[in-house]
């Protein structure tokens, strides 16, 4: 039902809330990362749709349990969601769970995109009708385990990198850190730099290239590295190894000794509670809180206070598929937006055919709400089968 369609009620409120989580497939298996096994060609989007009682819907990614929703359901939709613009728009503490949703359902409400309303309440202002954001491939995983001999290994995930390229990415994210649990120490970090260097090739050398270690290294191995590719022009390194402000504090001191153009940056996972005092004194050039973990409305004030400190922002997220489309909404609203990590995967139920990458970034439909549709039959079987629905 469209905004203008739905009859007025004075306080909407909350009447039922359905749950149900998806299941689509990745084009092609995912291998290890530094810390973790196999991670597998199977993604599994946990959703929720809400409905009020004048018929607007909306839904999004939620991990929402049985309890919350029913501590929602008659609820005014002004006790969830703050619309007065500044620093506190958004889902409120009581809407929280159910933030990706009640963002596309307000949305929706007033006609316009997600990326449109999350900039009039934080910014103030209009964004232009056509949105594009950088995005990267971040599939290149640790697939060469199998292979003996390093150049074929590297050889293999250089023609991942090309797959990346023809599926219009610009951008790219690898795996290493090979040697801290899947293979010797030294021959696994030398295979980490062959792969890194082949991956360059691959790209040439304009593509902006990531390297992620999953906390696989230590200072040392950090410097390795990054030395023997200093010719490959890393974009940033993430996650070198757990953060601790001597060693961030030793490692930038060697990259502007050194003269490497080299971004640390680190948030994905068990982050430091110091993480942001970091960022905000320079030890750190990128934030990368996870985006569901964290929250839409939660990044949205984050994304503020790190233009404020002239620091860049990357939601992380993975293995939820819908973060490809909804991270996509925070980055006209932040100016130090960096990049969407983009995770391909295709999940029967929920369309997305309005997105597009082109020439590395994403196209973003002008469409209210997020842009993703639900196709209403796979949703209800899934919300039958394994899900909730309350009213």
């Amino acid at each position: 039902m469209s905004a203008s369609s739905r009859p007025t009620v004075a306080r909407p409120t909350i009447v039922r809330v359905e749950w149900a989580r998806l299941q689509g497939q990745r084009p092609r298996h995912a291998g290890r990362n530094a810390r973790l096994d196999e991670h597998g060609s199977i993604v599994r989007p946990a959703l929720a749709r809400l409905t009020t009682s004048d018929g607007a819907q909306g839904f999004g990614f939620c991990r929402a349990p049985v309890a919350a929703a029913q501590a929602i359901v008659g609820q005014a939709l002004d006790t969830l969601f703050q619309t007065e613009p500044g620093a506190q728009a958004g889902a409120t503490a009581a809407g929280q769970a159910f933030d990706f949703p009640l963002w596309d359902l307000m949305a929706k409400r007033a006609d316009k995109p997600v990326y449109a309303l999350a900039t009039e309440l934080t910014k103030g202002h209009t964004t232009p009708a056509e949105l594009t954001v950088p995005c990267y491939d971040t599939s290149l995983y640790i697939d060469d385990l199998h292979l003996e001999d390093e150049a074929n290994a590297a050889a293999l995930i250089a023609a991942e990198a090309r797959e990346g390229w023809a599926r219009g990415h610009r951008a790219f994210k690898l795996k290493v850190g090979r040697g801290s649990r899947h293979m010797d120490l030294m021959a696994g970090t030398r295979r980490d730099i062959a792969v890194i260097q082949a991956v360059r090739a691959a790209i040439g050398p304009h593509a902006p290239l990531m390297i992620d270690a999953n906390n696989g290294y230590n200072l040392n191995l950090t410097k390795q590295v990054l030395t023997a590719t200093a010719d490959c022009a890393i974009y940033w390194l993430e996650e070198a190894f757990h953060e601790d402000s001597v060693l961030y504090a030793d490692l930038r001191a060697w990259l502007q000794t050194t003269g490497l153009d080299v971004l640390i940056a680190d948030g994905e996972g068990d982050a430091s509670p110091q993480l942001l005092s970091w960022a905000e004194t320079g030890v750190i050039d990128v934030v990368q809180y996870d985006i569901f973990g964290y929250g839409f409305s939660p990044w949205l004030r984050l994304g503020q206070q790190l233009d404020a400190w002239n620091v860049r922002s990357a939601p992380h997220h993975y293995g939820a598929h819908y973060g490809n489309y909804a991270a996509c909404h925070l980055a006209s609203a932040i100016q130090g937006f960096s990049f969407v990590e983009w995770d391909e995967a295709t999940t029967p139920g929920l369309d997305a055919a309005d997105y597009r990458i082109v020439e590395g970034r994403v196209q973003v439909p002008n469409r209210p709400g997020f842009g993703v549709d639900l196709d209403e039959d796979v949703f209800v079987a899934a919300r039958d089968g394994e899900g909730y629905l309350l009213e």
